[in-house]
């Protein structure tokens, strides 16, 4: 898939919400996901997304690709080996750029003495660890929050003229972190013209409650190790920056 109108499939939800980027972006976003091809009003808007734009600039630099190429965009919402080339260095830096974007500096400062051994440049990770709404403050870093923002695997259990049945474990406090547990079941709207092939049993990828992919199994896999592998990885430095406890507020690093 092309990698811009990959990356609107997942930026789209947080543009309606009007969470991130520019408020006129949507039809241009919507345009790409719809054909199946990026242009450049797609691409000029997702580069002013606040919080997107350092980790694909920090990936593609890391492998010598566009940010835009259809693996790197790929690594950051579903993860591949691609994440791996960005060493403590480079997310330093990467976390530098996230300060120009809008994240405060006491927050960029604190974040970077207590970075984990491994840090990933994968969107569940910048959830976990930087912390949703962080960059923009549009958030507040909530549990519930953090689960909406993270690229969430489900399976679909019913298929409705605009409305999806999905099913899938959701973030949930862990004796040593954030876990994914259970197997919750909710409808969301969806629109066809995004999901074309959508049937039961079909694998989704949810973002802010919005239906934005059907992956092939091994997008699937991708993810299912890609999130676990950012979990643990934020998991390891929470506790150094002050979070214990989940219940919301999550973290109080908005």
């Amino acid at each position: 898939m092309d990698g811009v109108a990959l990356c609107a499939r997942f930026s789209i939800a947080t543009n309606r919400l009007r969470y991130c980027g520019p408020e006129d972006a949507e039809p241009a976003l919507y345009a790409a996901i719809t054909s199946g091809r990026g242009s450049p009003a797609a691409r000029a808007a997702l580069a002013r997304f606040e919080a997107l734009m350092p980790y694909l600039e920090a990936i593609g630099s890391a492998t010598g690709r566009d940010p835009f190429d259809p693996e790197v965009v790929a690594a950051y919402w579903l993860g591949n080996e691609l994440l791996e080339a960005v060493d403590r260095p480079g997310f330093l830096r990467l976390l530098e750029a996230l300060r120009g974007r809008g994240l405060p500096a006491s927050i960029a400062r604190r974040l970077a003495e207590h970075l984990p051994e491994r840090p990933l440049p994968h969107h569940v990770f910048h959830v976990a660890y930087v912390g949703v709404g962080a960059v923009t403050g549009h958030v507040p870093t909530t549990l519930s929050n953090l689960e909406a923002c993270r690229p969430a695997a489900a399976e679909v259990r019913a298929v409705g003229a605009d409305a999806l049945t999905v099913a899938g474990p959701t973030l949930a406090p862990g004796p040593s972190g954030l876990v994914l547990r259970g197997h919750a079941e909710r409808t969301v709207a969806y629109d066809p013209r995004v999901l074309e092939g959508v049937g039961v049993g079909r694998a989704v990828v949810l973002h802010w409650s919005w239906p934005a992919l059907l992956p092939d199994p091994r997008s699937a896999a991708r993810l299912e190790q890609w999130t676990q592998r950012s979990l643990d990885a934020a998991n390891q430095a929470l506790p150094a920056l002050g979070v214990v406890s989940f219940d919301p507020p999550a973290s109080g690093r908005t």
